[in-house]
């Protein structure tokens, strides 16, 4: 074992273990209770000593197998706290152990995660995001549950949950209205819009001069004094949310496809020319290719900026149903767990989103030094 681990065990860890049964935690019922006292939490909290023992006394080889052990050794501290909550425990009256506890969760998996991190296989470097954002939640739902925060001013994730499942059908609406009707259609034609004026820009100087100063001024401005224009122009219903939609993606676009074409190397154009290509061949072959990763920042840049101009739009008038339109009224009636679970879809609809426009970006751009590791 690596001796520079020693300082940790000793003075920190092992003790932060020993204060879980011993130290009290806080209140329950009026009276004082620990953080460990039925035999399952005795029997996690073995398990978890047991696999920090067997992360100190693993060879160095087993890397992996060692990063597992630590970052199993915070997740089940971690349950303990958990099956504490949900019998009802608060961080109140003689919380001690509460700071030492939690540090003694966070260490393991932080180190854990460090060595999955710099992991070679794809698995390891998979399972830090989904460890770290686990990591968040869980803090997020110990510290609002057991300190007691008012559901007003953040609701804990379970609460979040909760209304998310009782509450699915209408936010299945919503998605419809403002993802599907909205959403979708804005971005396609924005992005579709700015790709095929950017390469009319690339091919005419005058265009050039005239349009793309025009558009970085259009671009920067705000979204609350275009949204109320739009309505007025197209409506309540989702015409001018995908008006919006069309105004914020088609700048980003612009700008990001003349970037890409104007980026091909003067070498590579005295090649096609010394090959008598033709404009169309040159932009086929050699310029559309090298612009492509500008394209594809430009679209997952503007399926975020989409999403969020939607929404913004159905502040300023819309149908009884939409994210944004659920948002504005569940706020002034202060469900603020409602609020949560909406804001839940929206950031899974644009993580998605984002998601499936890299694996198409990898797909189309292998053979870019962006995509090699």
């Amino acid at each position: 074992m690596n001796r520079r681990w020693w300082p940790w065990v000793l003075g920190y860890i092992l003790p932060a273990i020993a204060v879980f049964p011993a130290v009290p935690a806080g209140r329950q019922s009026g009276e004082t209770a620990y953080l460990v006292q039925d035999p399952v939490g005795w029997l996690l909290l073995a398990v978890g000593v047991v696999a920090f023992a067997g992360f100190l006394l693993a060879p160095d080889a087993w890397r992996l197998r060692r990063a597992c052990m630590t970052a199993g050794t915070g997740i089940i501290l971690g349950v303990i706290i958990l099956r504490r909550l949900d019998e009802g425990l608060l961080f109140e009256g003689g919380a001690e152990a509460i700071p030492l506890a939690l540090a003694a969760i966070l260490f393991p998996l932080w180190k854990g995660m460090a060595i999955l991190a710099s992991a070679g296989e794809r698995w390891a470097r998979l399972a830090v995001p989904l460890l770290f954002g686990g990591l968040l939640v869980y803090l997020w739902e110990v510290l609002t549950v057991g300190f007691q925060v008012p559901p007003v001013l953040l609701p804990s994730p379970s609460m979040i949950a909760d209304s998310f499942q009782a509450n699915l059908f209408t936010l299945g609406i919503d998605f419809h209205q403002t993802f599907i009707k909205a959403v979708i259609p804005g971005f396609l034609m924005g992005s579709g819009g700015g790709f095929l004026v950017a390469v009319a820009i690339d091919r005419s100087p005058f265009l050039q001069r005239g349009l793309q100063p025009l558009g970085s001024a259009i671009s920067a401005m705000p979204i609350v004094g275009i949204a109320p224009i739009m309505v007025m122009w197209f409506g309540f219903d989702w015409q001018s949310k995908a008006a919006v939609v069309v105004v914020m993606t088609f700048f980003p676009m612009l700008i990001n496809t003349l970037a890409g074409l104007q980026a091909v190397g003067a070498m590579e154009r005295d090649l096609m020319r010394s090959y008598a290509a033709s404009y169309p061949q040159t932009l086929l072959k050699l310029r559309l290719p090298g612009a492509l990763p500008y394209v594809f920042n430009a679209l997952k840049l503007n399926s975020t900026l989409a999403l969020i101009g939607a929404i913004v739009a159905e502040f300023f008038g819309t149908p009884i149903q939409g994210m944004g339109f659920r948002i504005s009224t569940e706020v002034a009636r202060l469900n603020v767990d409602f609020v949560w679970a909406t804001i839940a879809v929206a950031a899974m609809a644009g993580s998605a989103s984002y998601g499936a426009l890299a694996l198409l970006e990898r797909g189309l751009t292998f053979w870019h030094p962006s995509q090699r590791q």
